[in-house]
């Protein structure tokens, strides 16, 4: 395989993964809420891993302007899965964190996730899925750098 080909092979995979991806999130975030939209899955790991957050800092995470990440944020409130409360260093800013039933919801899919992931590599030798890590996390580190055109 030319350096070329094996270049548009990585394209074409990177694509189908990101793909089946966004499938799957979807069908994540109905495990977490049947109302959830696909995109807010993503949005409830980043709170969850962060604790209590701005919602600017939300908002700049996913690359989504206020209103957007406003929206968002009041939708999984409305549902239960998070709340906010005022800064107590800017009361100015709000912050948000799950709620123990967002939490529950969310560690369940999670761990739904988790057993897939399982299941999809347990052939796998233990060196190859490291190795995998490795490959993808270097992978999107270049993805989260600017283009230079």
């Amino acid at each position: 395989m030319s350096d070329e080909e094996a270049l548009m092979a990585v394209e074409r995979e990177v694509a189908l993964m990101f793909r089946r991806g966004r499938a799957r999130v979807a069908e994540l975030s109905r495990r977490v809420h049947p109302e959830l939209e696909g995109a807010a899955y993503s949005m409830l790991g980043y709170i969850e891993e962060a604790g209590r957050v701005r919602v600017t800092d939300v908002g700049a995470h996913f690359a989504v302007g206020k209103a957007t990440v406003s929206r968002q944020i009041r939708a999984l409130e409305e549902l239960g899965l998070v709340r906010r409360e005022a800064d107590p260093l800017d009361r100015r800013a709000v912050l948000v964190s799950l709620t123990e039933d967002g939490r529950r919801r969310f560690a369940a899919a999670r761990g739904c996730r988790m057993e897939r992931v399982r299941e999809l590599m347990c052939d796998w030798p233990p060196e190859d899925v490291a190795r995998f890590a490795e490959l993808l996390g270097r992978f999107n580190d270049v993805i989260g750098e600017p283009t230079s055109h």
